[in-house]
């Protein structure tokens, strides 16, 4: 969910204070919808001007592109050296404004101003010169697309029309009791809110409704006059906490996934989920959104290869399943050898033409068997067919045990592709898991590709408590050189027949404390299949015992002489140990 208006003048009322002065030392566009501005003071301001549209400072290093986007290398041009001046929101609008003062080639001051309208789907950022003309959007919007309001290069900046809606926060008794007797009765609480007033989102309406009659749903009808009076002193109440500034930052979390953020604290939930508070909004938001973008981040750059692994893993499920019917159809070939040999004993009383031999089954204690015939081939070419079938049945039987076990190799290797991809995180893991699936030939090569621009990515890493260094691989590939390049005494972990990553605990040759390597199981087992269950086996070993067979496809390995740790996966763990 983005940002809404109250939400949004909360954070702009933290950031205001640390902001204001601050030179711009760095621009950069992390993603399509992403720009962060790097602050004198390792201040990172983080604007998102997509679904998740916001303002923040953030303390999460995200990977940047090789190549700047042209959007980025304009701000650069722009931005790089200025100073905040200010930070403003208008009105109670979803939208902020950073001036800046800057100082142009030629010595001489100027403004320029960054607009970020935090609104969904429309979302976008937008540069303005010191005339408020603007110079460059993230998103440009013509005269087709919206006729009222174009959003180019070299018009004058106008704000998005107004709704012709009293804001929540100018609400005046009176008028709030005259709305609630012109109402439909039917109305819930928090549809009168929306339907009247702007400036409150649907939970903060339903927060509202809550603290008035204990239940989100109620309708107006079921007010008397002290409760109308209490639904007023609720809004105002609301109002008063705006208008000076007392803010909580809030977020709601159910089942381990983040549900609602507010800067108010929300109780409509009760027991059924859980209400977290923060320090500070940065951090709010730097929590709520870390999984929220990681999903978008798979949907987005990785539905490609998620398309194209769990098509390949499909088709080779089809095909297992078709070996294993035709592999089960070879075991009756003994049925066939003695089709022939009975067919041959019994030449001498048979004739061409025959479609059925009914004869003594000498191996069955001389019970009578039919044995069916090609009346157009003479006895013995029906005798030579059968042992011919009974031959290709034996050579099919070799053949699809090795295609078998192949396809199950493919088939977990995918998997563990899928698992890679729903922990990907940056876009150098997107592209390595992409050139991974390519060489593996699970994924076309299309043209010449620009191998040559991409870094090679760093596997995680993290401190286990007692200091020890802990690396976990991001791939298939990583994985592979994570324990080839290994010390032969550092301690390998992986989860126990479930796929996921593999970790390496450095010992520096001595003997690691055991804390160590449970923290070490606790990264093994959320970085896998496994994150989301209790009491995870975590097999664990000196990586001299691990060995990956020729041939093997990435990632693949077999160890021996290991032992076995149960942990359960926790983020707070994973958060505390890790090496920013």
């Amino acid at each position: 969910m983005a940002l809404d208006a109250v939400c949004l003048r909360a954070v702009a009322e933290e950031l205001r204070g640390q902001l204001l002065g601050v030179r711009v030392d760095k621009v950069q566009q992390p993603a399509k919808d992403q720009v962060v501005l790097l602050l004198r003071g390792g201040l990172r301001l983080l604007l998102t001007a997509g679904n998740n549209s916001r303002i923040q400072l953030t303390g999460r290093l995200r990977d940047n592109p090789a190549e700047p986007p042209m959007f980025c290398m304009l701000l650069r041009k722009h931005l790089v050296g200025a100073r905040i001046a200010s930070l403003t929101q208008p009105g109670l609008e979803r939208l902020v404004e950073l001036e800046m003062n800057v100082t142009d080639d030629f010595g001489q001051p100027g403004k320029r101003t960054l607009v970020l309208e935090a609104m969904g789907r429309n979302s976008n950022l937008i540069l303005l010169d010191g005339e408020r003309r603007i110079v460059e959007c993230l998103r440009r919007v013509d005269a087709e697309m919206s006729a009222q309001r174009p959003v180019l290069p070299g018009l004058f900046y106008q704000y998005p029309p107004a709704v012709e809606k009293t804001s929540l926060l100018e609400a005046e008794e009176d008028d709030f009791f005259s709305r609630l007797a012109a109402a439909n009765p039917e109305r819930r609480l928090d549809e009168f809110l929306m339907d009247g007033y702007f400036g409150v989102s649907p939970l903060l309406a339903r927060e509202l409704a809550f603290r008035t009659a204990g239940e989100t749903d109620s309708r107006l009808f079921s007010l008397d006059a002290s409760g109308k009076r209490g639904f007023w002193e609720e809004v105002s109440s609301f109002q008063v906490s705006v208008n000076e500034n007392r803010f909580t930052p809030t977020s709601v979390w159910r089942d381990g996934k983040p549900m609602e953020l507010s800067c108010f604290p929300i109780e409509q939930y009760g027991p059924m989920a859980e209400s977290r508070v923060y320090p500070t909004f940065s951090d709010l938001l730097d929590d709520f959104y870390e999984s929220r973008e990681r999903q978008e981040r798979i949907r987005q750059r990785g539905a490609d290869l998620v398309r194209a692994a769990t098509n390949a893993r499909d088709r080779l499920r089809r095909k297992l399943a078709m070996q294993e019917k035709d592999y089960a159809e070879t075991q009756d070939r003994d049925a066939l050898r003695l089709s022939g040999e009975l067919i041959t004993a019994n030449l001498y009383h048979m004739e061409k033409g025959q479609r059925k031999l009914t004869c003594e089954n000498y191996y069955d204690e001389g019970r009578e068997i039919d044995i069916l015939l090609d009346p157009l081939l003479a006895p013995q070419e029906n005798a030579a067919k059968y042992f011919k079938r009974y031959a290709k049945a034996k050579t099919a039987e070799r053949y699809l045990k090795e295609q078998m076990e192949l396809a199950r190799h493919d088939a977990a290797y995918l998997e563990s592709v899928l698992e890679e991809i729903a922990e990907a995180e940056t876009e150098q893991d997107f592209n390595d898991i992409r050139a991974e699936l390519k060489d593996a030939g699970f994924l076309r090569q299309k043209g010449k590709e620009k191998r040559g621009l991409q870094r090679p990515a760093k596997p995680r890493e993290f401190r286990t408590t007692a200091g020890l260094r802990v690396l976990v691989g991001r791939n298939n590939r990583q994985n592979d050189r994570l324990t080839h390049d290994a010390d032969r005494r550092d301690i390998w972990l992986h989860t126990q027949k479930i796929h996921g990553s593999h970790v390496i605990l450095r010992t520096d040759g001595a003997e690691p404390d055991r804390e160590s390597i449970v923290e070490a199981a606790k990264l093994a087992a959320w970085y896998s299949q496994a994150r989301e269950s209790g009491n995870v086996p975590v097999d664990f070993t000196q990586v001299k015992n691990v060995k990956k067979p020729a041939g093997a496809r990435p990632g693949m390995v077999i160890y021996t002489t290991c032992e076995t740790v149960h942990v359960t996966p926790e983020e707070e763990t994973v958060k505390r140990l890790s090496v920013k």
